[in-house]
């Protein structure tokens, strides 16, 4: 089995000096091409965006770079310290909408939709574990600036990373479960209606709805209306609202005059 794409699994020390770019590491510049640390996170970015992290090892990305694999590692150390660079540096490309002086449900909207695009642009971004998160300057402002959502509203500050997470951690889902949907449609080279037209006649012949009323009625009415056994997108939608709904309950309660911006 594959192990899992996690987050600082490298030595912390060397990841720390490549992220925060310590002389040692920032200054390092090799003969071809002017190769440096940026040059090597943008290949292996190109790489994971088309080949996803399956895909991305220190000699596919010392081929995009055309360089010897031996030359990337006077770069990087290795591939755990590659992905955390990798991340933090997607982390600060992301856009920082301003939300001052909007409701609290319009900031946790706008972090919401800042991070799906992440996972969109970056589909890589959301299968990799960041229960250990990179220390880097992307992610300390990235998680500055989705804090400021929630200041204000009278959070202590370990509600307000609990809701952060919480928020983060439905978005990355969501996008995990919409790459699986777009990866079985490549699989198969068959829409969700292609192969509910093909399933549902043969499920129909073996299926008693008297024995199963309420999946027989609840599948079919929600099949009808996504078009599909599951929508991502709706799911995502439905899901966000839900989520918010939640949190008005704790923010509400924190701040009474939260109320009114919700």
């Amino acid at each position: 089995m594959r192990a899992p794409d996690v987050t600082s699994a490298g030595d912390p020390a060397r990841t720390l000096a490549l992220l925060w770019r310590e002389p040692s590491t920032a200054a390092r510049r090799g003969p071809q091409r002017g190769l440096d640390l940026d040059a090597v996170i943008e290949a292996a970015t190109a790489v994971a965006d088309a080949e996803g992290l399956n895909g991305l090892t220190m000699r596919r990305v010392a081929q995009e770079l055309r360089v010897s694999p031996m030359t990337l590692y006077t770069y990087v150390p290795g591939k755990a310290e590659l992905l955390d660079v990798m991340l933090d540096a997607a982390y600060g490309r992301m856009s920082r909408t301003d939300t001052t002086g909007q409701p609290w449900r319009a900031r946790l909207t706008a972090v919401a939709e800042e991070n799906r695009a992440l996972f969109a642009t970056h589909p890589w971004t959301a299968t990799v574990s960041t229960l250990r998160p990179p220390l880097g300057p992307g992610a300390i402002a990235k998680y500055e600036h989705e804090l400021t959502a929630l200041d204000g509203l009278g959070l202590d500050d370990v509600e307000m990373d609990d809701c952060l997470t919480l928020l983060l951690s439905f978005v990355q889902a969501n996008a995990r479960v919409t790459a699986d949907a777009r990866a079985t449609a490549q699989l198969t080279t068959m829409t969700d209606d292609q192969w509910w037209a093909a399933a549902g006649p043969l499920l129909a012949r073996v299926l008693d709805p008297a024995a199963h009323p309420l999946a027989t009625r609840v599948g079919s009415a929600a099949g009808a209306a996504h078009g599909s056994a599951h929508d991502p997108a709706h799911a995502y939608e439905f899901g966000l609202r839900r989520l918010l709904d939640g949190l008005a309950t704790l923010i509400e309660r924190a701040i009474p005059a939260a109320s009114g911006n919700s």
